[in-house]
């Protein structure tokens, strides 16, 4: 898969006294939550960024975070998507949003039952192994609940931002939540904010 080089990171700020440790790397899940979901898309000129994308990544840039991509792309294993057209999604996606220090993508489907594919939590240690941070330290915002269950298996930070797409129950469940991309990344990036909650079951985050 396509691997930009890791870009140079500054040293985290440090956390409260007693509190979680300091975040020392930020992974974004790729479609609905950096770039709108176009089902097994190959063709960099359908990318489109989510509100608030640029921006968010460019704060977590700002404070000296490492920032990286972990993408379920079962449409290569299904003959729907080449590897090619991954990494060529991946390039645009970097020509929009700035560079990105790894994209971890699993090119398996379902059944293959393979242990990156989220909810397991390779995808999140392989990101984490290139990037060399630890997952303790490491937060995935993403847009489905598969995305927030990788993060927790992973012994990461998981905050979803939903979409139309993301079920109730999901967002529910979600322990951490925002409504957008930029207030998620606010939370994360704010070291004397409180842990923020997900919303209450049936209300809106």
């Amino acid at each position: 898969m396509f691997a930009p080089a890791r870009p140079r990171v500054r040293r985290p700020r440090p956390g409260p006294p007693g509190g979680p440790p300091p975040l020392a790397a930020v992974l974004f899940d790729r479609d609905g939550t950096l770039i709108e979901d176009v089902p097994y898309n190959g063709d960099p000129g359908r990318v489109r960024p989510r509100p608030g994308a640029q921006a968010a990544v460019k704060d977590v840039r700002g404070h000296g975070l490492a920032v990286g991509v972990v993408s379920n792309q079962s449409g290569v294993a299904r003959g729907l998507l080449t590897r090619q057209g991954v990494a060529a999604v991946a390039r645009r996606v970097e020509e929009l949003l700035g560079p990105l220090g790894v994209w971890a993508v699993c090119p398996h489907d379902v059944a293959d039952e393979c242990g990156c594919r989220k909810p397991a939590p390779g995808l999140v240690y392989a990101a984490c192994a290139e990037l060399g941070v630890d997952p303790a330290r490491t937060a995935v915002i993403g847009d489905i609940g598969s995305d927030l269950a990788a993060a927790r298996a992973a012994g990461a930070r998981g905050v979803l931002v939903p979409t139309p797409a993301t079920r109730p129950e999901e967002i529910a469940a979600a322990e951490e939540s925002a409504p957008d991309l930029p207030t998620a990344v606010r939370r994360l990036l704010d070291p004397g904010r409180a842990a923020f909650r997900g919303p209450r079951r049936g209300g809106a985050p």
